[in-house]
């Protein structure tokens, strides 16, 4: 698929089975979302623009390298606030700007709730934090507030994703760039990813009932 990268990594694969066990608690549920939070958006950033700056070593000078590029992470609330902390230690510059999201469970469409993007200079590259991109809704609907602030390089990261969403997403939006741990084929009637792993956000934060 064009503008979609699935991460085979074994370490992925290994920390993704633990996050699908049903029988793996909270604590335990969100250290392996900030984990492979940590590898999508290492992948997610490999192309980002850097400049030469100039580094005194204890031992001589040197020419190194800093990014010349400017970054939002854009989670989607709630579950996105999971993967916020492990990409913020990567890029620890980055602006942070929340979108609330939630799904209307009678039409599995999307309502927001939230959305206070500033009138400022937009960043140069956003990285949207979902950490299941099911029907698409949600996505779309953050690519489509940063498309309109004027963002030119969005970055959707995903932990899992259905062949549905993607496609989805890829419709509407077909420069953004996908990044993902698991593509799983389909839907249930409720619009859950199958196999998949729940809800992200009742696991993340234990309000499962």
């Amino acid at each position: 698929m064009p503008q979609v990268t699935e991460i085979s990594h074994p370490l992925v694969q290994s920390h993704l089975s633990r996050l699908r066990d049903t029988s793996t608690a909270p604590a335990e549920f969100r250290l392996l979302i900030k984990r492979l939070a940590t590898i999508l958006t290492l992948e997610a950033t490999r192309d980002l623009a850097t400049r030469e700056i100039e580094v005194t070593t204890p031992l001589s000078r040197m020419t190194g390298r800093a990014l010349a590029t400017t970054t939002g992470l854009v989670p989607i609330l709630r579950a996105g606030l999971g993967m916020v902390e492990s990409a913020l230690e990567l890029l620890p510059d980055s602006e942070v700007w929340h979108l609330g999201l939630y799904r209307d469970e009678a039409t599995a469409q999307p309502v927001e709730y939230y959305c206070k993007l500033p009138d400022t200079k937009p960043v140069d590259v956003a990285l949207i934090l979902d950490p299941m991109l099911a029907t698409g809704g949600s996505a779309i609907s953050a690519l489509q507030a940063l498309q309109a602030w004027g963002v030119p390089s969005l970055k959707l990261l995903s932990v899992i994703a259905s062949s549905a969403g993607i496609k989805a997403v890829q419709t509407q939006f077909p420069s953004a760039e996908l990044y993902v741990c698991a593509i799983d084929p389909e839907l249930n009637s409720r619009k859950f990813i199958v196999p998949g792993l729940g809800d992200a956000g009742d696991r993340t934060f234990n309000t499962l009932r």
